[in-house]
C-alpha cells in the first residue's frame, strides 16, 4: 500500500493524513460499533495505515461515540501527541431554550467541558461549529470559540456546513478583534455533491487558508455501487433514524450516474468505493478525507485509495466529470 500522505490543515501548521477516520453512524450504534474494543480494532487498523485524525461530534449517539472513542483510546494506550481528534458542537444533548440548536456562549462553555468528559481528554486538537445559528450573533460564537481556545480545551476551530459569507464573516469578526480565527471547515463533498467545495468556497482558500475535513466522500454509501439493486439487509439506510437516506440511495438519476462511474473503476480494476474516496483525495484544497467503517477490514480497504490517487490522470478525471456535472 502507498505510504500516507499528510497535509497541512489550511494554512495552519497542524498536519493531518490525507485519509482520516471518523465515527459518524457507525460508533454507539447497534449492529455496528458497539464496545470500545471494536473501535479500538478499526482506531488501529487505520493508525496502523499512518491515519492520524479522528473525527466525532456530541451529537453521535446522543455523546456515546465519544465515550466509546475515548474509551478506544485508553485501551490502545496511545500518547496524547501522536493522534489528532475532533468534536464538532451545536445540535445539544440537553433540553432547554439555551442547550439546543444553537451557537450562544453559554451552550458552547459547558459543551465542550461535556465533550471532553466523555473523551476522558484534557482537550480535543479541532472543534467544529456542527451548524451555523441563525439565531446568535456571530461576533457572540467567535468570541466564544475564540475563548475556548485560551482556556486550552480545544487548539483549532472551525465551521460545519457553514456559508463561505458565514465563514468569511467570522474570520472577518476574529481577525478585527485580535481573536483566534476559524481554520478549518467540515462540508459534505463527493463525486456526487461538487458545488459547495469547488466553487462557493473557492476564494477562501486564498484568501483566508481554509483547511477542509470533508465528510462523505462515498455519499453514505452510494458511491460503493451497493445500491445499484435496491437497499441491501443490515445497510446504513435500513438503521432505524436513517430513513431520510433511503430516497438519496435509491434515487434513479443518481444511480445511472455510480453505474457508469463503476465502469471507470473497473477500467482501473479497483473498486467504486477506492476510485471515490481517491477522487476526493485528488483535489489539492481537500486537507483529509474522512472514511467510515464498521470493522477493522472496512477501515484496510478504505485505506487502499492511496494506491488510486496516481491512477487519476486527466483524462480520467475528465471522463468524471462528464458523468457527475450531466
Amino acid at each position: 500500500m502507498a505510504e500516507m500522505e499528510y497535509r497541512r490543515l489550511g494554512r495552519s501548521g497542524l498536519k493531518v493524513s490525507v485519509l482520516s477516520f471518523g465515527s459518524w453512524v457507525t460508533f454507539a450504534n447497534a449492529n455496528q460499533i458497539e464496545t470500545a474494543h471494536q473501535a479500538a480494532e478499526c482506531l488501529a487498523a487505520a493508525h496502523d495505515a499512518g491515519v492520524n485524525f479522528y473525527d466525532n461530534a456530541e451529537a453521535y449517539s446522543a455523546g456515546e461515540s465519544e465515550r466509546v472513542m475515548g474509551a478506544a483510546f485508553k485501551e490502545l494506550g496511545w500518547k496524547r501527541h501522536d493522534y489528532v481528534v475532533s468534536t464538532k458542537l451545536f445540535w445539544g444533548l440537553h433540553d432547554g431554550p439555551n442547550m439546543r440548536n444553537t451557537l450562544n456562549r453559554k451552550y458552547l462553555s459547558q459543551a465542550i467541558e461535556g465533550s471532553l468528559e466523555r473523551f476522558g481528554l484534557d482537550f480535543v486538537d479541532l472543534v467544529f461549529c456542527h451548524r451555523a445559528d441563525p439565531n446568535t450573533p456571530i461576533e457572540e460564537t467567535v468570541w466564544a470559540m475564540s475563548d475556548m481556545i485560551e482556556r486550552g480545551q480545544a487548539l483549532y476551530w472551525g465551521t460545519s456546513e457553514w456559508t463561505a459569507d458565514e465563514i468569511r464573516a467570522a474570520w472577518d469578526i476574529a481577525d478585527r478583534h485580535n481573536l483566534h480565527k476559524p481554520v478549518m471547515e467540515q462540508p459534505q463533498y463527493n463525486i456526487l455533491w461538487r458545488d459547495r467545495v469547488e466553487k462557493e468556497y473557492s476564494r477562501l482558500y486564498e484568501d483566508i487558508g481554509l483547511g477542509t475535513t470533508i465528510w462523505s466522500p462515498l455519499s453514505s454509501g452510494l458511491l460503493t455501487g451497493k445500491y445499484l439493486n435496491g437497499v441491501p439487509e443490515g445497510s446504513r439506510a435500513t438503521l432505524p433514524g436513517y430513513e431520510w437516506l433511503r430516497k438519496m440511495l435509491t434515487d434513479e438519476k443518481q444511480n445511472q450516474k455510480v453505474a457508469e462511474l463503476k465502469k471507470i473503476a473497473d477500467d482501473l480494476d479497483v473498486s467504486l468505493a477506492q476510485f471515490s474516496l481517491a477522487w476526493c483525495a485528488k483535489n489539492p484544497n481537500v486537507s483529509t478525507v474522512i472514511t467510515g467503517a464498521s470493522t477493522a477490514d472496512q477501515v484496510r480497504e478504505n485505506m487502499t485509495a492511496l494506491d488510486v490517487i496516481p491512477l487519476l490522470t486527466p483524462e480520467v478525471m475528465e471522463r468524471v466529470d462528464l458523468i457527475s456535472l450531466m
